[in-house]
């Protein structure tokens, strides 16, 4: 027994000598004065409501949409995600998606603990990079959130745990790095602002690889599955909407007309979204829904996020547009293939970013980005080859992750759990008395 607690003690010393050591590379650069305070303002509040979109927004969103036994385990998954994406991201997470490349796959260990990511900019950034770090760690957060809606209500939490831990570090490390951290796709001169591709299309194919191993919910088809609070989704989407003007207008990384541009193009993508969704809707069910009108919104804000900083706004409203019109498609496609992504995570960003991102290559004609209308026909192909490369590395990674999870410690819930709902037996909670 004294050894194990000698043991314990000296690895508590040994870490926090590690993260004294790094953090002596965090406040290294007071008074450094090439940032620019008023994008540095700008990167900090877009990183504040990129959290806000994933906790109240996503959490709301996707709780709302379970039945009320699992309303709590729900929206726990965001919560969670945030929580063990932050840590992660701060040992190793941000090294290996952003650090000095190594051969256009990975990033190196240069920043683990962020040893070096400081006060002071890279490169030549006008903002800390300690500013440019946490915006990314929010990005990562929220596209390990997203996933969850496909493994709702029946999922071990202890599963979900180890999978996001796997899951930041196997896939969506690496494809930050493909893309943002001087990886071969950005290489090529794939066309991501924000994350179609890094962040939309690896959750909804990630999603899909998990619908299919997990298997359908017990009583799918058959019981009522209809969403038990729709004001708490219609409230989250609405979040997600405000949110989302960090998440694209803050891409552009300083408080400039490129920000400008992605907050216009982002917000006008979004009311084509919606009206996208409610016109298909009404034309097919023959009445509109909330439901429907913050599925539409959703659809559209993913749509345009990898173009934001590429096109004008009556580009902007057609990528929305389409996006609703697509993502719609989408999720009546679940239903005819009969697998069960329970929040229709493939549907609205899978598809949603796979749309966006080619659109990109269609209207691309600003910020840096030429597209086919405007005389680069080979932006489609680059674009189609980082939908492509993106597609295959998610669903193969997160099928082996799960594969091997399942293989250790299980995945699903006991059928029995499953029927009293997650919130009881995952959590001892009651979300209603």
């Amino acid at each position: 027994m004294k050894r194990v607690y000698k043991l314990y003690r000296v690895s508590v010393l040994g870490l926090l000598l590690f993260l004294l050591g790094a953090g002596r590379g965090f406040a290294n650069d007071v008074g450094v004065t090439s940032i620019n305070s008023g994008d540095t303002a700008w990167v900090l509040i877009s990183s504040a409501l990129v959290l806000a979109m994933i906790i109240p927004g996503l959490a709301l969103f996707y709780g709302g949409m379970v039945r009320s036994k699992n309303v709590l385990s729900t929206m726990m998954h965001s919560f969670i995600a945030i929580s063990l994406v932050s840590v992660i991201w701060v040992f190793w997470g941000y090294s290996l998606a952003f650090a000095p490349d190594i051969g256009g796959v990975i990033g190196g260990l240069d920043w683990v603990g962020l040893t070096g990511v400081g006060e002071a900019p890279n490169g030549e950034s006008t903002i800390p990079h300690a500013a440019f770090m946490i915006f990314q760690l929010m990005f990562a957060g929220i596209t390990v959130a997203l996933i969850s809606g496909a493994i709702a209500e029946r999922m071990r939490f202890t599963a979900f745990v180890v999978f996001a831990a796997l899951w930041v570090t196997a896939i969506y490390a690496p494809l930050a790095h493909w893309v943002w951290g001087g990886g071969w796709l950005g290489g090529l001169g794939d066309l991501d602002f924000a994350g179609g591709t890094v962040v939309h299309i690896s959750s909804g194919v990630a999603a899909l690889a998990c619908a299919l191993v997990l298997g359908k919910r017990h009583g799918y088809g058959s019981d009522n599955m209809s969403p038990h609070n729709l004001p708490f989704t219609i409230v989250g989407a609405s979040l997600l909407w405000v949110g989302w003007f960090g998440f694209n207008a803050g891409s552009a990384l300083a408080a400039n007309g490129l920000a400008a541009n992605a907050f216009v193009a982002t917000h006008v993508a979004t009311a084509a979204g919606a009206l996208g969704w409610l016109g298909v809707e009404w034309s097919y069910r023959g009445k509109p829904t909330l439901l429907g009108a913050a599925s539409g919104a959703v659809a559209g804000l993913v749509g345009i996020t990898p173009a934001a900083g590429y096109v004008g706004p009556l580009s902007a409203i057609i990528i929305g547009l389409g996006g609703g019109i697509v993502c719609y498609l989408g999720v009546f496609l679940k239903n005819k293939l009969g697998y069960d992504d329970a929040l229709d995570v493939l549907g609205i960003h899978g598809i949603g970013g796979t749309w966006g991102a080619l659109a990109t290559g269609l209207f691309a004609s600003m910020g840096g980005g030429t597209g086919l209308f405007f005389g680069n026909p080979g932006q489609v192909v680059v674009q189609a080859i980082g939908v492509g490369a993106t597609w295959i590395f998610s669903f193969c990674g997160t099928f082996i992750l799960l594969k091997m999870i399942d293989a250790t410690i299980g995945l699903r819930v006991s059928r029995e759990d499953e029927i009293l709902g997650l919130d009881l037996t995952q959590h001892r909670e009651r979300a209603y008395g």
